[in-house]
């Protein structure tokens, strides 16, 4: 059973947030300067975020479960505080909302499903599973697969449903990342975290990396099996490209974990571990204003790309140092509430 902590998924969530920060602050950029080659290759970089952030998100939980129940302790205790932790994901995520929406005036923004509500619902959903079958790691493994599978292959005949439930369902409501396709990389990732060594989590990524490849090849006949629908949204081709190249990712730093030991990394680890305090602090920084400022405001759309890396560089260091604090806090915290945690 795995008894240290993985850092390479630290990373890949780490690096994840880091390109998140990128990707969000290109809104600084002139506009006419998004385009050309070079901008096209960082859209395909950033397109690589969410699935990454979710999968990574997936990954820690089902390793965290099925870690608990191989090191005993109540199962009752072990429940609570994942219902806790996911209780933090979904009130921060109404918080990002209420930032930018009227959710006391038109509650409807209270479901508009971004990528925090997301994590938080696909693994509300699935807690159930997770916590019956963490003492039993590969039936938790398939299970989870499962639940992928079904996220992506139901994903094109959802497209049209409305409101309320198409708010958890597709995006014609206002939603980013609603659970269908999105939640299936939490599946994707609890499938991989529910290894009991090393080596069945890179041989479980290298075979979702086929599959992802072999779907792929077949992305007109995997179309062909749905009504007409949106490709870059909803077809589980198109994702299957998107969890290849996030699982070969992954298998990269699991080697590179496994080869360089003193890799000097804490910086990118503060955002790994502390992903939701990462993602909160740079959204609100770079578009929340207070007395009149944030970055967008002062910034936005004003940049050349020789100005726009500073300014990057100084909205990263920002939420860093939030980050870095939140992450001291939380842990003292959580120490105080759950002393006895493992």
């Amino acid at each position: 059973m795995i008894s240290q902590r993985i850092r390479a998924f630290d990373w890949l969530r780490g690096l994840a947030v880091l390109v998140m920060i990128q990707t969000h602050s290109l809104s600084l950029l002139k506009p006419e300067l998004r385009a050309g080659d070079f901008f096209a290759r960082l859209q395909w970089i950033d397109g690589l975020v969410a699935p990454s952030f979710i999968f990574a998100a997936g990954f820690a939980m089902a390793l965290t479960q099925v870690r608990a129940a191989a090191g005993g302790g109540s199962r009752s205790r072990r429940f609570k505080r994942t219902l806790r932790r996911l209780g933090e994901v979904l009130i921060v995520a109404t918080l990002v909302n209420w930032a930018w929406f009227p959710i006391f005036r038109e509650p409807r923004w209270l479901i508009r499903i971004d990528i925090l509500h997301c994590i938080g619902f696909s693994l509300l959903i699935a807690l159930p599973i997770l916590a019956l079958l963490a003492p039993v790691p590969r039936a938790l493994r398939w299970a989870s697969l499962a639940l992928a599978i079904l996220a992506f292959g139901l994903s094109p005949l959802t497209e049209h449903v409305p409101a309320p439930l198409g708010h958890f369902l597709n995006v014609n409501t206002g939603s980013v990342f609603p659970l269908l396709p999105w939640g299936g990389y939490v599946y994707l990732g609890a499938a991989v975290g529910a290894s009991k060594t090393v080596r069945e989590m890179a041989i479980w990524l290298f075979g979702l990396s086929l599959a992802g490849i072999v779907i792929w090849i077949f992305t007109a006949q995997v179309s062909a099996l749905y009504p007409a629908h949106n490709f870059w949204v909803t077809d589980p081709a198109n994702h299957a490209r998107r969890w290849t190249q996030v699982c070969l990712f992954a298998i990269v730093l699991l080697a590179v974990e496994r080869t360089w030991k003193s890799v000097p990394v804490r910086f990118i680890e503060v955002f790994g571990t502390s992903s939701l305090a990462g993602y909160f602090f740079h959204e609100m920084l770079l578009f929340f204003r207070i007395r009149g400022f944030c970055f967008e405001a002062v910034w936005g759309n004003r940049l050349s790309w020789p100005q726009y890396w500073p300014v990057l560089a100084l909205l990263i260091a920002c939420t860093f140092v939030l980050t870095w604090l939140t992450d001291r806090l939380y842990r003292r915290a959580d120490a105080f509430i759950s002393p006895d945690a493992r």
